[in-house]
């Protein structure tokens, strides 16, 4: 069945520059060690997209209606469907006085921000400094190799992939979705209490789910929190068996050992 418009799907890519063949973006992690693109603690696996709402390139996003599932497929895209063309007018020399003021160390290649817009550093004179604003892919002809790895069919799976996209740090099947009618609870898991933006995702989860799955009304983050399991008491202590001690036999009073000896005497 083609993909349409409005159709959950996870994509693999890498994608390249035609002109140079470098690597400047991929899903794949072996490629983005290879390509020194891997960076620690980012995640590199299968990306979610809702086709049609722009969450890659438009191009791109276009052509997802006409691929297969797990069929490998290339995409080019030229630069006025991609990031432009290079405008000279953004190219500006400035004095090096300037980058130094704002604590920024001018090296070539370096991507900056500069009176608030951003900037790569193309060279470095005698005192001054030039600054190109355009797109680094600008004026680039992109070249895409594609596999829609999957189409999302259930409300369980499109759900816990938009919390998977807004919470990418926490393993999608630990958290616990139950749907009763028209309503969502997600029990949240541990892991979750203390990310970074755990409130802002929260929000931004809630509102996925109401564009796209407007047949429930109400979204409730549940966060449950245990309590440490105390320690068992300590057993009593079993007192030692008692010993019994054996009767010694009464000893006889020497007095009276005395008295029976002379009386054996006497009648002898």
């Amino acid at each position: 069945m083609a993909l349409q418009k409005g159709d959950f799907i996870l994509i693999d890519y890498t994608a390249k520059v035609k002109e140079t063949n470098e690597v400047f973006d991929t899903t794949k992690e072996d490629v983005a060690k290879k390509e020194h693109l891997h960076k620690e603690g980012q995640i590199h696996e299968p990306e979610l997209v809702v086709i049609g709402e722009s969450w890659v390139l438009k191009a791109l996003d276009d052509a997802l209606t006409t691929m297969e599932i797990c069929k490998p497929c290339t995409v080019e895209i030229s630069p006025e469907k991609g990031f432009g063309q290079r405008d000279p007018e953004k190219i500006k020399r400035v004095p090096i006085k300037q980058l130094y003021a704002k604590e920024i160390n001018p090296v070539m290649g370096a991507r900056i921000e500069f009176q608030g817009k951003n900037a790569t550093i193309r060279s470095v004179g005698a005192g001054r400094v030039l600054l190109d604003f355009n797109p680094p892919l600008a004026g680039r002809t992109l070249i895409y190799d594609v596999t829609v790895t999957k189409k999302l069919e259930t409300a369980e799976q499109k759900i816990g992939a938009l919390i998977h996209r807004r919470v990418p740090v926490v393993e999608e099947n630990k958290f616990k979705l139950t749907i009763n009618g028209l309503d969502l609870t997600i029990d949240l898991p541990e892991e979750t209490f203390y990310v970074e933006g755990i409130q802002i995702a929260k929000r931004g989860v809630a509102m996925d789910i109401q564009k796209f799955l407007p047949e429930l009304a109400e979204t409730k983050f549940v966060e449950t929190f245990k309590a440490e399991p105390k320690p068992a008491p300590a057993a009593p202590a079993t007192p030692a068996p008692a010993v019994e001690e054996k009767a010694k036999p009464e000893a006889k009073p020497k007095a009276e050992a005395k008295t029976a000896k002379a009386a054996k005497a006497a009648k002898a």
